[in-house]
């Protein structure tokens, strides 16, 4: 058995098809398929059903998902550990959406340096489908995020809840208008900001990360919704105007990590980001 086999399997896994485990590992659906039934001949038993709607794992492919994992992880650990300082004990890696890397995250990268200062920590900014992937292939310890998936051996657990409000360019906007951008919060804001907007038409500009909503709003004017914890600063130095008769939304963010984290680095992380959960929620 070779790495590619495992993080093929693990694709698949993730994604519940072989084509797509070949888009997201550029590699043509004919080798992700050999690699699969060379696999299966090593392990002697068969690890997907494959039919119209996909690819499923079988029992005995479940079962190996853990090992797959587990052979991915003492690899990539390996990588990193061989060319890492002596005075680093461990690596930990935590991923996470871009609006919590504002304020949260660096946070909680500060709490660790200072708490465990023998760690090394690998900080990575993604979205949702990404996170979950490496998080079930192994190559992700933490992720952060707001629209998390569910996945075998994986713990999802709610952190704090944002609250998304509007803020602008403009004191006196009352009302999205043709300025107006509509950031992709996912869809629990979308359903809200439909029920509270019914009559709006499709916004002219669209972002899917509140991140590029705050660029384009400070270099063009307009208004977004955005993470209060997130818009704070930029209230406060007059940069933006939040908008008070303008509804707010609850957004909540999430954690997800190996439910079998018997790494005492991991177990440590964890902790320390709950605590930080927890002072960020008794905020708001």
């Amino acid at each position: 058995m070779d790495i590619d086999q495992a993080r093929t399997f693990l694709a698949i896994a993730a994604h519940g098809s072989f084509l797509e485990a070949s888009k997201r590992l550029h590699v043509t659906q004919s080798t992700v398929s050999a690699r699969i039934h060379n696999l299966e001949t090593e392990l002697g038993t068969r690890l997907f059903v494959r039919n119209r709607a996909g690819a499923s794992l079988t029992p005995p492919g479940q079962r190996f998902l853990q090992h797959a994992k587990s052979l991915v992880l003492t690899i990539e650990q390996a990588r990193h550990d061989l060319g890492l300082p002596s005075r680093y004990r461990a690596t930990i890696r935590i991923g996470g959406r871009i609006a919590l890397w504002e304020e949260f995250l660096p946070r909680w990268v500060g709490w660790m340096r200072r708490t465990a200062p023998d760690v090394s920590i690998r900080s990575e900014i993604g979205f949702e489908e990404d996170l979950m992937r490496r998080l079930i292939e192994g190559t992700l310890d933490i992720g952060l995020m707001y629209t998390p998936s569910h996945a075998p051996g994986l713990v999802v657990e709610h952190l704090f809840d944002e609250t998304l409000v509007m803020v602008s360019s403009r004191p006196d906007t009352r009302w999205p208008g043709d300025d107006y951008i509509y950031v992709d919060w996912g869809p629990g804001f979308y359903a809200r900001h439909r029920e509270n907007y019914p009559d709006l038409d499709r916004p002219p500009q669209v972002a899917n990360i509140g991140w590029l909503g705050v660029q384009l709003i400070l270099a063009n004017g307009g208004s977004c919704f955005l993470p209060q914890r997130m818009a704070r600063a930029l209230i406060q130095d007059g940069r933006l105007f939040q908008i008070g008769e303008a509804p707010e939304f609850p957004l909540p963010a999430y954690m997800v990590f190996p439910r079998r984290a018997g790494n005492d680095v991991l177990q440590q992380a964890v902790e320390g980001l709950r605590g930080l959960g927890l002072s960020e929620q008794e905020k708001s």
